[in-house]
Protein backbone atom coordinates (compact mmCIF):
# COMPACT_ATOMS: atom_id res chain seq x y z
CA UNK A 1 0.00 0.00 0.00
CA UNK A 2 2.72 2.80 0.97
CA UNK A 3 4.82 1.69 -2.14
CA UNK A 4 2.10 2.50 -4.03
CA UNK A 5 1.22 5.39 -2.36
CA UNK A 6 4.69 6.83 -3.20
CA UNK A 7 4.67 5.74 -6.85
CA UNK A 8 1.66 7.80 -7.00
CA UNK A 9 2.87 11.14 -5.46
CA UNK A 10 6.12 10.35 -7.89
CA UNK A 11 4.17 10.21 -11.02
CA UNK A 12 2.32 13.46 -9.53
CA UNK A 13 5.70 15.36 -9.35
CA UNK A 14 7.25 14.10 -12.31
CA UNK A 15 4.00 15.14 -14.51
CA UNK A 16 2.56 18.00 -12.99
CA UNK A 17 1.21 19.35 -16.75
CA UNK A 18 0.35 16.71 -17.48
CA UNK A 19 -3.26 16.25 -14.92
CA UNK A 20 -6.08 14.64 -15.90
CA UNK A 21 -9.42 15.38 -14.20
CA UNK A 22 -10.75 11.75 -13.07
CA UNK A 23 -14.08 11.58 -12.12
CA UNK A 24 -14.24 10.60 -8.52
CA UNK A 25 -10.53 11.33 -7.39
CA UNK A 26 -10.27 14.37 -4.97
CA UNK A 27 -7.38 17.38 -5.38
CA UNK A 28 -5.46 16.53 -2.59
CA UNK A 29 -3.33 19.65 -3.06
CA UNK A 30 -5.33 22.17 -1.55
CA UNK A 31 -5.08 20.01 1.99
CA UNK A 32 -2.67 22.12 4.22
CA UNK A 33 -2.94 19.38 6.94
CA UNK A 34 -0.44 16.73 6.23
CA UNK A 35 -3.14 14.28 8.02
CA UNK A 36 -5.89 15.31 6.00
CA UNK A 37 -3.84 15.49 2.94
CA UNK A 38 -2.61 11.94 3.32
CA UNK A 39 -6.03 11.20 3.90
CA UNK A 40 -7.02 12.56 0.78
CA UNK A 41 -4.71 10.61 -1.48
CA UNK A 42 -5.29 7.27 0.44
CA UNK A 43 -8.75 7.85 -1.00
CA UNK A 44 -7.79 8.37 -4.06
CA UNK A 45 -5.66 5.05 -3.90
CA UNK A 46 -8.75 3.17 -2.49
CA UNK A 47 -10.61 4.32 -5.38
CA UNK A 48 -7.92 3.79 -7.88
CA UNK A 49 -7.39 0.25 -6.66
CA UNK A 50 -11.77 -0.15 -6.84
CA UNK A 51 -11.67 1.16 -10.72
CA UNK A 52 -8.83 -1.02 -11.48
CA UNK A 53 -10.43 -4.34 -9.60
CA UNK A 54 -13.62 -3.65 -11.75
CA UNK A 55 -11.41 -3.55 -15.12
CA UNK A 56 -9.88 -6.65 -14.51
CA UNK A 57 -12.54 -8.79 -13.78
CA UNK A 58 -14.31 -7.26 -16.81
CA UNK A 59 -11.38 -8.06 -18.67
CA UNK A 60 -11.15 -11.47 -17.50
CA UNK A 61 -14.85 -12.03 -17.95
CA UNK A 62 -14.08 -10.72 -22.12
CA UNK A 63 -11.52 -13.00 -21.96
CA UNK A 64 -12.98 -16.37 -20.73
CA UNK A 65 -16.07 -15.80 -23.11
CA UNK A 66 -13.53 -15.47 -25.84
CA UNK A 67 -11.43 -18.66 -24.79
CA UNK A 68 -14.86 -20.44 -24.58
CA UNK A 69 -16.08 -19.32 -27.96
CA UNK A 70 -12.37 -20.06 -29.10
CA UNK A 71 -13.08 -23.65 -27.88
CA UNK A 72 -16.65 -24.29 -29.54
CA UNK A 73 -15.19 -23.10 -32.81
CA UNK A 74 -12.28 -25.51 -32.73
CA UNK A 75 -15.06 -27.86 -32.03
CA UNK A 76 -17.06 -26.93 -35.15
CA UNK A 77 -13.53 -27.12 -37.34
CA UNK A 78 -12.77 -30.10 -36.42
CA UNK A 79 -16.06 -31.54 -37.13
CA UNK A 80 -16.17 -29.90 -40.79
CA UNK A 81 -12.75 -31.60 -41.18
CA UNK A 82 -14.10 -34.76 -40.64
CA UNK A 83 -17.20 -34.17 -42.95
CA UNK A 84 -15.27 -33.13 -45.41
CA UNK A 85 -12.91 -36.23 -45.34
CA UNK A 86 -16.12 -37.96 -45.39
CA UNK A 87 -17.65 -36.19 -48.55
CA UNK A 88 -13.86 -36.56 -50.42
CA UNK A 89 -14.38 -40.52 -49.63
CA UNK A 90 -17.60 -40.22 -51.21
CA UNK A 91 -16.71 -38.26 -54.25
CA UNK A 92 -13.70 -40.56 -54.58
CA UNK A 93 -15.71 -43.54 -54.60
CA UNK A 94 -18.65 -42.24 -57.20
CA UNK A 95 -15.59 -41.24 -59.62
CA UNK A 96 -14.45 -44.95 -59.27
CA UNK A 97 -17.90 -46.16 -60.04
CA UNK A 98 -18.50 -43.53 -62.68
CA UNK A 99 -14.58 -44.60 -64.38
CA UNK A 100 -15.92 -48.26 -64.48
CA UNK A 101 -18.73 -47.43 -65.65
CA UNK A 102 -17.54 -45.46 -68.41
CA UNK A 103 -14.85 -48.68 -69.30
CA UNK A 104 -16.09 -50.14 -72.71
CA UNK A 105 -17.45 -53.82 -72.27
CA UNK A 106 -15.52 -56.17 -74.10
CA UNK A 107 -17.80 -57.65 -77.33
CA UNK A 108 -19.35 -61.16 -76.96
CA UNK A 109 -18.92 -63.81 -80.05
Amino acid sequence: MRALFLALVALALTAPGAAQDVRGLEVCTAEKAMERRTSCLQSNIEFLQQGLAKHMRETKAALDAAQREAAVQKTEIAAQKSEIAALKAATAKLQQELAELKKPKPEKK
